[in-house]
């Protein structure tokens, strides 16, 4: 099975991949006429860039990125620049067939009328007929307009391209949001848990990245540090001297992970036993005590769950709430760590009061930001989905793939939870 869906995906991604880069050779190499030497540097460029992108993700997690950080950065780069360019020529051409359509629709002109005097014609051919006198070839007129609206596209794509990578690049905010939980004791009114997730430390964010966003966290003082999964694409022996900065979190309970899709990519089992030498616990299909767990403390139950892709790995990592939940009074509070949010309306059935998500990435950019809308029950942010529970979605604390972030921002969630 697990091969059958990376043979899938993998097909998909390369005939979309090869139709993207012979749609952008159409509209603006061959479209737009240019001959000889230009012609030839351009095709080859094209095609250049569209094999080093899998040659990238294939490399990521096998070769250390000092050696080819500029080989990384341009395939990564070009990914993103590919993904908005097809979607704004695709734009373009759209607008394009506006005018043509409603020429189409209109009123016969004079040769048309002139025409059908004569030879009686069905809708078809009149049609037809109409849309052949109003687009007689004019080569200059077309190459002008190929010209015009690709190079718009393309100023347009680099244009959203710099400053994506700007916002992904940039320096990490931290986001404050409170949430109300019925069954939180009183004492522990207040309890303060930072949430990082879909860090993704490999080909292009290391561990001065990672320095940076554990002094952050630190300086929030939190009571629980939480990581929702995808925190590394490459291996123990590739990044874990970058990784290893985890080492440095302060909280009063302690550092939870879950794992996710990513971590499965890497070697998961090697990932969670190099996390557990940096005191950060990995609950699978578990769950904790997070407070005063004397006997008569006030205290809530956190719990964890794997990556749903997991099972694909390994069986003992497949999802499995009974387990997770086994023994545990449900009377008391429960915050529950999974790494996609799609496990919310089961969670909600084992009455978590909150689920604590990443994965979605908040789309990261436009047009993602709006196909996750469809694939996820939520794709950011805090919602209620019953009475009893809720649900957050950080839009990721780093990035996968292309080095842009549009429309959601990268985040360090502090969340304070309140009686």
């Amino acid at each position: 099975m697990r091969y059958i869906v990376i043979a899938i995906f993998l097909s998909v991604v390369t005939i979309t991949a090869v139709l993207g880069h012979r749609y952008i050779w159409q509209r603006l190499v061959r479209d737009t006429y240019p001959s000889g030497w230009l012609r030839k540097t351009l095709t080859g460029l094209i095609i250049a860039l569209g094999i080093m992108t899998p040659l990238a993700m294939a490399l990521g997690r096998r070769i250390p990125r000092n050696t080819i950080d500029g080989f990384f950065l341009t395939a990564y780069s070009w990914m993103g620049l590919f993904a908005i360019l097809v979607v704004l020529l695709l734009l373009v051409d759209a607008i394009r067939l506006v005018p043509r359509f409603f020429r189409r629709h209109a009123k016969p002109n004079n040769a048309l009328a002139e025409v059908h005097d004569e030879v009686e014609l069905t809708d078809a051919e009149e049609a037809e007929l109409l849309d052949e006198l109003q687009t007689i070839p004019n080569p200059a007129r077309r190459q002008f307009m190929a010209r015009t609206t690709g190079g718009l596209a393309a100023a347009t794509a680099v244009g959203t391209f710099v400053i994506g990578s700007k916002n992904a690049l940039g320096e990490v905010d931290v986001r404050e949001i409170s949430v109300r939980l019925p069954r939180l004791p009183a004492q522990l009114d207040g309890l303060k848990i930072v949430q990082l997730t879909d860090v993704h430390i490999g080909p292009l964010l290391d561990g001065r990245f990672l320095d940076a966003i554990v002094d952050k966290v630190n300086a929030e003082k939190p009571d629980v540090v939480v990581i929702t999964g995808d925190l590394v694409d490459g291996s123990v022996r590739l990044i874990g001297k970058d990784v290893a900065k985890l080492k440095n979190l302060k909280s009063r309970y302690g550092q939870f992970f879950c794992t996710g899709n990513h971590e499965y990519y890497s070697g998961a089992g090697d990932w969670t036993r190099f996390l557990d030498t940096l005191n950060v616990q990995t609950l699978m299909n578990e769950h904790v005590s997070i407070g005063d767990t004397t006997p008569g403390g006030a205290s809530i139950d956190l719990a964890g769950i794997p990556d749903r892709q997991g099972r694909m790995f390994n069986d003992a990592h497949a999802q499995n709430f009974e387990r997770t939940m086994a023994g545990r009074d449900t009377e008391r509070e429960l915050v529950l760590l999974s790494h996609r949010p799609n496990p919310i309306r089961e969670a909600a059935g084992y009455g978590v009061g909150l689920q604590l998500s990443g994965h979605t990435h908040g789309g990261q950019f436009f047009p993602i930001t709006v196909i996750g809308e469809f694939i996820h029950p939520y794709n950011a942010g805090l919602h209620r989905h019953n009475d009893l529970t809720q649900i957050y979605v950080s839009c990721g604390t780093g990035f996968w793939g292309p080095p842009i972030r549009i429309l959601a921002p990268a985040e360090i969630t502090s969340v304070t939870l309140t009686a």
